[in-house]
């Protein structure tokens, strides 16, 4: 009995000791993997505003935080960016917005000039289907079924299947939806802030010929 309480002691004993290990081992992974992780999605974010704003020679001279209540209550939150070109002027803003897909959260980066039209668009981060609703990354830009490069969210883009003008994606009607009420909302976030401020510090993004 004596040796069969010993032989659980120090199984215990093992266990744990290599549970720690483990736990360090991972610890110390999370560590050297962290600062290029966010290096990666700094530079993604530069390019993604760089493609949504259509200019490489641009600055983001301020960044904006909104939170706003959606139809049910829930918070959300958008990231402004005002952009400005090389000389200062006014190009527009570039907002990320979330939103609930198909499969999880859809978050995209949508470009507006300072009317307000959309200048581009571009998927941050989404889970939706194969084949289907991850088409959202093509289906909505220029020239494709689904355009609304040029459109004004003054009166929100809603799919033809709900009296719009926007062709949803096929078979993908409730991440088309998603999508579009994401730009909506980016929309009517950015209406909320001022213009970029010329005197505000500016952050200059890498130029590319």
């Amino acid at each position: 009995m004596k040796k069969l309480e010993s032989s659980l002691v120090n199984m215990m004993v093992v266990l744990t000791g290599v549970a720690v290990v483990m736990g360090g081992i991972l610890a110390y992974v999370n560590h050297l993997t962290e600062g290029p992780i966010n290096e990666q999605k700094t530079k993604a974010l530069a390019d993604g505003i760089k493609t949504v704003m259509v200019c490489n020679d641009l600055v983001v001279a301020k960044t904006d935080t909104v939170k706003q209540n959606d139809a049910k209550g829930k918070e959300l939150t958008y990231i402004i960016y005002q952009i400005q070109d090389a000389q200062k002027k006014d190009l527009g803003a570039a907002v990320e917005s979330t939103t609930m897909g198909f499969g999880g959260d859809l978050k995209i980066l949508v470009g507006f000039d300072p009317e307000g039209k959309i200048l581009g668009y571009t998927l941050l981060e989404q889970s939706e289907t194969p084949g289907l609703g991850a088409k959202a990354d093509k289906w909505f830009q220029k020239g494709e079924k689904g355009d609304i490069i040029g459109k004004d969210p003054k009166e929100s883009l809603t799919v033809s299947k709900d009296g719009g003008q926007v062709d949803a994606i096929t078979a993908s009607t409730i991440t088309s939806r998603a999508f579009l009420l994401a730009v909506n909302n980016a929309y009517n976030a950015y209406k909320t802030t001022p213009s970029a401020d010329a005197e505000t510090g500016a952050t200059e993004q890498n130029k590319e010929e």
